[in-house]
Formats: C-alpha cells, structure tokens, sequence
C-alpha cells in the first residue's frame, strides 16, 4: 500500500469536508420536496433542480479526485457504496446538458445520500488511519 504526504492527505481531508456539505446542502434544499414534480412545476423549483445537478456531478468529481489521490486506497475500504455508480452521475449530469432525468435526480437524493453521508463521515474520521503517512 502507497503512502501519501501529509499536505497529501489534508488536501483529500478538504475534499471529504467539501463533498460533505455538498451532501448536507442537498438534503437541506430538497427536505419540503416531496416528487420531482415540485421541481418541474415552478421556476424555482427548477433553480433548484438546476443546482442539486451541479452539487451531484461536484461530489461525482470530487470522488474521482479522491480515488486518485490516494491511489484508489481510500474509497475500497467502503464497498458497500456503488463508487463507480457514483462518479458516473457526474458524467450523466455533464453529458445529459438539457437531458436531465429530475427522476433519476429525485431517487439519488431520496436513497443515496444518507449512505454516502455514512461514509464521508466515516472517510473523514479515519483517513489517517486507513491511508498511510510517508515516514
């Protein structure tokens, strides 16, 4: 197993913080929504839905660059989540441009991001423990 820097590990730490209140942002825009209709029906709601697809295909990023940073060290320890399910949304969200399934954004914010909340707490943590310091 590589070892990373410490500057190396704060900067994926800062990463993890970041995802992290991506994370709570969304549940905080979306928790009076009750279907993605509410998006669809109002100008707001699709500012909203607008913004929870910029958040969603950020935190998809932000994955891909902590996968990277620690040499895919980091996201393994975590099975459970779908991580390639994940970094794809980013790409759908990226490539779709005005082909955005408010379904699809509805159900990743209805089943998704309480368990990957679970595990940026868990990754925040832990890091420094799962991930090796060069000596």
């Amino acid at each position: 197993m590589a070892s990373l820097s410490y500057q190396q590990l704060q900067i994926v730490e800062d990463i993890l913080d970041q995802i992290h209140k991506a994370i709570l942002d969304l549940k905080e825009w979306n928790k009076d929504i009750d279907s993605p209709d509410t998006w669809l029906l109002s100008p707001d709601g699709m500012k909203t839905l607008a913004a929870n697809c910029m958040l969603i295909e950020a935190i998809g990023e932000s994955f891909k660059k902590v996968d990277s940073k620690t040499e895919q060290q980091l996201l393994k320890t975590r099975p459970e989540i779908p991580w390639k399910q994940v970094m794809g949304m980013r790409d759908h969200i990226a490539h779709g441009y005005f082909d955005i399934n408010a379904d699809l954004v509805w159900d990743v914010i209805q089943n998704d991001l309480q368990p990957l909340q679970t595990a940026v707490e868990f990754f925040i943590e832990n890091l420094y423990k799962i991930v090796p310091i060069e000596e």
